[in-house]
C-alpha cells in the first residue's frame, strides 16, 4: 500500500481526502483480513488510501501510542522548532521498533506527496487533517468538544512532523522506496 501511495500519491489530486468506492473498500478489506492475495495496483488509489488509513486506525493503541498521548499533544507547546524536534525524537525512542519503521515509511510517503502539493493540492496541513486521526487517539473516549480540540492539536503535530520529517527521521526518508 505504501509503495503504491508513494508512486501515485504525489500526482493524485486530493489523495487521502477523497474516498474510493465503499463497496470495493469493503470487499478488499474482507479479502485482506482473511489473508487472501489482493492486487491493489488494479484498484483505485483512493481505495488504497482508505484501506491504509483503516489499517492505521486498527493498530492497537495507535501507531504513536495512546499511552504517550499527553506527551505528543504537549510537544508543540514547547520552545523553538529545535526543541520540538528533540522532544519528538525522544518520544519516538519510546515506541516499539515496528512502529518507528512504519512511521518512517509513512512520513516518507507524506513528504513525497507534500513536495508536489501544487499538483495534488495536498500540502502538509491538508495531509495532516486527513491522516492525523488515524495516527493517534486518546486512551479514553471524551466529549465531542474535547475530541475536536484533540484532533486539532494532533493535526498540528502531524503537520509539524510532515514539514520537519527529514530533520526528525533523517534525510534518507526521501529514498526509502528507491527510485520510482
Amino acid at each position: 500500500m505504501l509503495s503504491l501511495l508513494y508512486q501515485e500519491g504525489p500526482s493524485t489530486k486530493g489523495i487521502f481526502r477523497r474516498s474510493g468506492s465503499a463497496k470495493t473498500f469493503k470487499e478488499l478489506k474482507e479479502k485482506l483480513d482473511s489473508g487472501l492475495e489482493v492486487d491493489l495496483a488494479r484498484e483505485s488509489i483512493f481505495v488504497t488510501a482508505s484501506l491504509f488509513k483503516d489499517f492505521l486506525r486498527n493498530i492497537p493503541g495507535s501507531i504513536l501510542s495512546s499511552q504517550l498521548c499527553d506527551k505528543w499533544v504537549s510537544v508543540l507547546d514547547q520552545g523553538n522548532n529545535e526543541e520540538k524536534i528533540k522532544s519528538i525524537q525522544r518520544l519516538i525512542e519510546h515506541l516499539p521498533r515496528a512502529n518507528v519503521v512504519l512511521l518512517r515509511y509513512i512520513f516518507g510517503v507524506l513528504h513525497g506527496i507534500e513536495m508536489r502539493s501544487e499538483e495534488n493540492q495536498m500540502n502538509a496541513f491538508n495531509l495532516a487533517v486527513c491522516i492525523a486521526p488515524s495516527l493517534l487517539w486518546p486512551p479514553v473516549s471524551s466529549t465531542p468538544d474535547i475530541e475536536s480540540e484533540f484532533i486539532k492539536k494532533i493535526s498540528s503535530l502531524v503537520q509539524f512532523l510532515i514539514e520537519n520529517c527529514c530533520r526528525i527521521f533523517g534525510d534518507e526518508i526521501t529514498s526509502l522506496f528507491g527510485e520510482i
